[in-house]
């Protein structure tokens, strides 16, 4: 292997010039600040197991908005609020697109989710559909019974287990799970190959894929199995997907959608892909791709972020719970589409760009005692969680940021208060919360390594 990738690569200084040209194209430009690179793979050895902390590092060295090389892809990293206003406010539209990825191509349908599509046409109308008629105000409350009724049977779990152990991560997967399910597909979908599948794809997405930023090396990524994974995974995913959707159209043959009041998400996409009413070509595809972005992979998303938070202290009503640093720790990678001019910087169009929410999140400047859980830190303060103070990202910011907010804190909201608010919490065998295990596991979400385990005493 290493004979062969040498071969590769002496065969690429030989018959390319990608790598001189892009030097010579940057030479009289005024760049960010960089770290020194390496030829073919750039800055990507720096990355490390956990990139978001490897680009803090770099970044309290040479600067909150700097230039990296992920192989022959220019890359800015914003690890401050400015920074990333500038990116995700100032110069939003610029930086509206996405770059192409391989495996969410593989994994959404040729990218064809709100998520991972490029700026244009086809994204407006997406993010149309998905504001209008998925994730307004007016649906949001209209799944209140769903969550309530769920919530209320975790609750009851946790009573039940009468002082035993509780796994939250296992207790809160599954009240999303069902959440979700019942609001996105109508029904509930449980069972350890559910969760297998869910559990592969998340990791596949959040996945590095060598042939997108070192293309003549994307024989690695085949070699490696890991675009058959993928591929796997997709076609699990395809087979669930369709038999939910021909599921609902036959049920509709039987019954007028327009006098049902238990509309799911599919329902609402069959009505809008019939009623043709933005005159967009809304294909099967693209009903799944929504069903699986915009609704089942958020049951990690809201599962983590919750469980994330779960280490709160004292009592939290329902009408105070706290606001957490969220634990997404690098947001979406955008793409520039046009020159631009940002902090004084020269940035060519083509440029790709990530913000480092969680080096935000965790700055000295910005937070006292950021390293610690303090969630009254919100409850005097104007920060909140939109996107529209840039020193707190948990959604992201911008036309990109996560449409999906109100469904995920109305989740979150009840659940936490909840727990909280029933019962005591305890860690077991009386160990204390600062010797707790808090070594993380990178991904779409930054999470603990291993599962919470707490002792559960029900206050009334």
């Amino acid at each position: 292997m290493i004979e062969l990738l040498c071969a590769e690569i002496s065969a690429f200084y030989i018959n390319h010039s990608i790598l001189l040209g892009i030097k010579i194209s940057w030479t009289n430009k005024n760049l960010p600040p960089s770290p020194p690179r390496l030829p073919i793979i750039g800055n990507l050895h720096q990355l490390g197991l956990n990139p978001h902390r490897s680009l803090e590092a770099l970044s309290k060295k040479h600067g909150p908005l700097m230039l990296i090389h992920l192989g022959n892809v220019p890359m800015l990293v914003a690890s401050s609020p400015e920074a990333a206003k500038e990116i995700l406010k100032t110069h939003d539209l610029k930086f509206a697109s996405r770059p192409k990825l391989r495996i969410p191509d593989i994994l959404l349908y040729g990218s064809n989710d709100i998520t991972f599509s490029p700026y244009g046409e086809y994204w407006r109308q997406l993010k149309s559909i998905a504001v209008v008629h998925l994730l307004n105000n007016t649906r949001v409350q209209s799944f209140e019974q769903v969550r309530e009724k769920e919530v209320a049977l975790m609750i009851d779990k946790i009573k039940n287990s009468c002082g035993s152990l509780v796994d939250l991560n296992e207790l809160f997967f599954w009240l999303t799970n069902n959440i979700v399910c019942m609001a996105s597909l109508g029904r509930k979908y449980g069972g350890s190959t559910f969760a297998d599948i869910m559990d592969r794809f998340m990791h596949l997405l959040s996945g590095f894929n060598v042939g997108d930023y070192i293309p003549w090396l994307a024989w690695i990524d085949r070699l490696s199995g890991l675009e058959e994974k993928a591929h796997k995974v997709a076609k699990e995913f395809d087979d669930f997907l369709e038999c939910v959707v021909e599921e609902h159209v036959h049920k509709r043959t039987e019954m007028d959608a327009q006098c049902r009041e238990d509309q799911d998400l599919v329902d609402t996409l069959l009505d809008v892909q019939r009623d043709n009413a933005t005159g967009f070509t809304f294909h099967r595809d693209v009903i799944k791709a929504l069903i699986l972005r915009e609704g089942i992979v958020r049951i990690n998303d809201f599962n983590k972020q919750a469980h994330d938070n779960e280490d709160a202290k004292g009592t939290i009503t329902t009408n105070k719970t706290p606001k957490g640093n969220g634990k997404i720790p690098l947001l979406v990678p955008r793409e520039s589409t046009q020159d631009v001019e940002l902090m004084g910087y020269d940035i060519p169009a083509g440029t790709q760009a990530i913000v480092n929410a969680w080096a935000i999140g965790r700055d000295p400047t910005l937070w006292e005692e950021p390293q610690e859980f303090r969630p009254e830190r919100f409850l005097n303060t104007s920060t909140d969680y939109k996107g529209l103070h840039f020193e707190l990202l948990p959604f992201g910011g911008g036309r990109r940021g996560c449409p999906g907010i109100q469904f995920a804190i109305v989740i979150i909201e009840l659940a936490l208060a909840n727990v909280i608010y029933k019962f005591d919490l305890a860690l077991p065998d009386g160990v204390k919360g600062k010797d707790l295990d808090m070594s993380e596991k990178y991904g779409l979400v930054v999470h603990k390594k291993s599962p919470l385990i707490v002792v559960a005493t029900s206050r009334f």
